[in-house]
């Protein structure tokens, strides 16, 4: 079944849900730390689509797949390298099937560790590790990719170009900002929402918006910043449950669904299109999400 570009649903009037966290739902599952997330596609592949059927069950328009980490730089660390397009494949296959024919498949791509300032990588090795990676997720199903958590314009460049030149799936971008002491936001590498909503339009990202870092009443005046750049390009909020509070030596998230919920009306007013989760939230977020959304 051919479905309708996300963006062109956005231009339609409609606002979408997202769908929430993975990680800590496969550790529930199982996963230990320092084990590979993104092995589980081939080894617990029920696991994985558990998860990401949770998020359509709840109200999800789109759900992510478990590749955020599926770089071969990424799984070169866990002796994975040579089944890069192999788990690529599968975690898109698995949210496919999740998804079903009426809802989208955002495959996920995060950054490769790797340092473009410090010389550590090529800009021509960055593309192409993309360009593998991106292949192998539209072949197994994926509507659009999510290039996520990103702070570096440079290797956000190269994975906007990796996909609009070889793929045929839309493309999103999202960056992570903190909050300086100066009261303004900023990647680690100190790009403004601003800088970085220019900048992957101009790439030509299809859609953009700011994910992790921050809860949901932080993601407000980043919204609003990037809206200033441009008034149509469709904007996506990935948030946290909150921000995150040390509880025996485990971070907890402390926002509930219903305060999430308590925020989506301010962000839609700041301009955005599409609200899902990050760290700590859950398909009870979702359903919250999507409810308030409805109202």
């Amino acid at each position: 079944m051919m479905r309708e570009k996300i963006a062109n649903t956005i231009a339609g009037g409609r606002l979408l849900v997202s769908d929430g966290a993975w990680g800590t739902f496969l550790h529930a599952k199982g996963l230990k730390s320092g084990e590979c997330p993104e092995q589980w596609n081939l080894t617990h592949p029920d696991d994985v689509y558990e998860v990401a059927k949770s998020y359509i069950d709840a109200g999800s328009d789109m759900v992510q797949t478990n590749s955020f980490g599926g770089s071969r730089f990424k799984l070169e660390h866990y002796g994975l390298g040579d089944k890069t397009s192999q788990i690529n494949e599968a975690a898109a296959n698995i949210s496919r099937k999740a998804a079903g024919d009426d809802n989208w498949v955002i495959a996920s791509i995060g950054p490769t560790g790797k340092m473009l300032v410090t010389g550590e990588v090529t800009e021509e090795v960055l593309y192409e590790t993309f360009r593998e990676q991106a292949l192998a997720l539209e072949k197994g199903g994926a509507d659009a990719i999510c290039i996520e958590t990103m702070y570096d314009l440079g290797e956000a460049t190269q994975a906007i170009k990796a996909v609009k030149e070889n793929t045929n799936c839309e493309v999103i971008s999202t960056f992570t900002f903190q909050l300086t002491k100066k009261g303004e936001y900023r990647t680690m590498m100190g790009t403004t929402p601003q800088d970085f909503a220019k900048t992957v339009i101009d790439q030509g990202a299809d859609i953009i918006g700011t994910n992790c870092g921050n809860g949901m009443e932080r993601m407000i005046p980043i919204v609003k910043d990037i809206r200033g750049v441009d008034a149509q390009i469709p904007i996506l909020v990935h948030a946290n449950a909150g921000l995150p509070v040390n509880e025996d030596g485990k971070d907890i998230f402390p926002e509930t669904p219903e305060d999430t919920a308590s925020f989506v009306k301010p962000l839609v007013n700041a301009g955005v299109n599409i609200i899902g989760g990050c760290c700590g939230t859950t398909p009870n977020h979702i359903t919250a999400i999507k409810a308030a959304l409805n109202d």
